[in-house]
């Protein structure tokens, strides 16, 4: 019997924001397949729109494995995590630890394969998962926003001045062609779907 999977499973118990107040409440399974889809995003962009050779696939495994070892050390809060840089480097060194521990329990025939996806470095790939992880948190902050919670107001400019930082034109372009829907109600986003329904009827 081997609990590896049984504590990636769990990670829809840890719950994100915890310091704040949330109008829709997130774990980090939801948080982790977010951040996959936005991997995928920025990945696509940056191939199709900008032409470079990028490692989708890789990137968007990473992007599933990116938050694994919370289901030890639980979800940090981004003010406590980067209150100073002691506190930022023992919390690195509590990730270390949790990520060996959980790579410990992957067995013999599978470690060389999981092993990296849980000690994942800052490497070119996983540049790409950084910048979908900010995007998630930004949107989240939208959305909250947008229903009327000013408690996401500050981490969400702190959020847009750090995706600024990023310099990645395609995160640019997903905050141009995509980001402004997120500001809208489900009317809002279908109505021009349902207006093309109504014309070719």
């Amino acid at each position: 019997m081997n609990p590896f999977f049984a504590y990636l499973f769990r990670l829809r118990f840890i719950r994100r924001w915890s310091l704040m107040r949330n109008v829709m409440p997130e774990n980090v399974a939801e948080h982790s397949f977010h951040v996959a889809l936005l991997t995928h995003a920025l990945c696509t962009i940056g191939s199709e729109v900008f032409k470079k050779e990028v490692p989708v696939e890789r990137a968007v495994t990473m992007a599933l494995f990116h938050d694994a070892t919370e289901v030890i050390t639980g979800d940090i809060p981004s003010p406590v995590k980067h209150h100073n840089p002691r506190i930022s480097k023992g919390f690195h060194e509590i990730e270390s630890l949790a990520a060996e521990r959980m790579s410990e329990m992957i067995p013999e025939a599978l470690r060389q394969s999981y092993r990296p996806l849980i000690n994942h470095a800052e490497s070119d790939v996983y540049r790409w998962v950084k910048g979908a992880d900010l995007l998630d948190g930004y949107l989240k902050c939208v959305s909250e926003i947008s229903a009327g919670n000013r408690e996401f107001a500050v981490a969400k400019e702190d959020l847009k001045k750090r995706l600024d930082g990023l310099d990645m034109p395609e995160v640019d372009y997903f905050l141009e062609h995509f980001a402004p829907s997120f500001h809208q109600t489900l009317d809002e986003i279908s109505e021009p779907m349902y207006k093309t329904n109504m014309a070719d009827s």
